[in-house]
């Protein structure tokens, strides 16, 4: 179901870019690649201090968010002055890939989580179809970067970036660690349900990450996921809403990342 074809070409496209607000110290390159016929467009922050080759985090956003939203620059640019590079991109239907028609359509899906028509539950598995191969061939892209440190990878999702990017790390041998934030269970069809492949992840190390007032991803469906993990797993709870995730919850997943990737 998440096998990239080994035969469609990456066509990596790759230029230097304008750095975020206030980011003297982090190197932007923007980028684009081919995934399924579609073009994936992503930015990879460097370090613009330090020696390469960097360890990598992959960070993704949230429903209805992109790989640049305010948020993603708040967690994000401070992981790149700590030492390690990060990578995101906009998954289907969001950011630069956004539809006028299905791209509600799956923010309403998102909140629906059961009872979904046929059509609905053939659209969201889609979805995470796409979104986890277009992972898995940034992946195979950006480790060939000789700025990359290929041996040291981690994972950091927020959100709609945790519930797709467990099944990316379940089947990414390559992510060492993954600090997954707001996500929980009972998201679409069980073939794409995060609870049902969390398991796979281990015995590599996983964070958890959630908000004791969240509306969005109940404590009941965070749990689920939480329980249906193996170890060595650690569970954070924090006293916020989905859409407030204080700064210290931002600094302990810093803090995960940076002992398993060594810096």
């Amino acid at each position: 179901m998440f096998q990239p074809d080994p035969h469609e070409p990456i066509s990596l496209f790759l230029r230097e870019a304008e750095s975020p607000a206030a980011a003297s110290s982090v190197r932007q390159l923007d980028f684009e690649l081919s995934s399924r016929g579609d073009r994936v467009p992503g930015r990879l922050l460097l370090p613009a201090n330090g020696q390469s080759p960097f360890p990598l985090i992959f960070a993704q956003h949230g429903a209805g968010g992109a790989r640049d939203a305010d948020y993603m620059d708040i967690a994000c640019l401070p992981w790149v002055r700590g030492g390690a590079a990060v990578v995101s991109i906009d998954f289907p239907l969001h950011g630069k890939r956004a539809n006028a028609k299905l791209s509600e359509r799956i923010l309403r899906l998102f909140e629906a989580r059961s009872d979904l028509s046929t059509f609905d539950a053939e659209l969201w598995i889609c979805f995470v179809r796409q979104s986890v191969i277009d992972l898995r061939r940034t992946m195979d892209a950006v480790a060939e970067l000789p700025e990359i440190d290929a041996e040291r990878i981690a994972y950091a999702g927020f959100s709609l970036g945790t519930i797709l990017g467990v099944p990316f790390c379940a089947e990414e041998p390559r992510i060492k660690a993954a600090a997954l934030a707001i996500g929980g269970g009972g998201v679409g069809p069980v073939a794409s349900d995060p609870v049902g492949h969390i398991p796979r992840f281990a015995p590599r190390p996983v964070l958890f990450v959630n908000a004791s007032r969240d509306q969005t991803i109940p404590r009941e469906r965070a749990e689920a996921l939480h329980e249906a993990a193996r170890n060595p797993k650690q569970v954070l709870w924090f006293d916020c809403t989905h859409a407030e995730l204080p700064g210290a919850a931002l600094k302990a997943m810093w803090r995960f990342l940076e002992r398993h990737l060594e810096i």
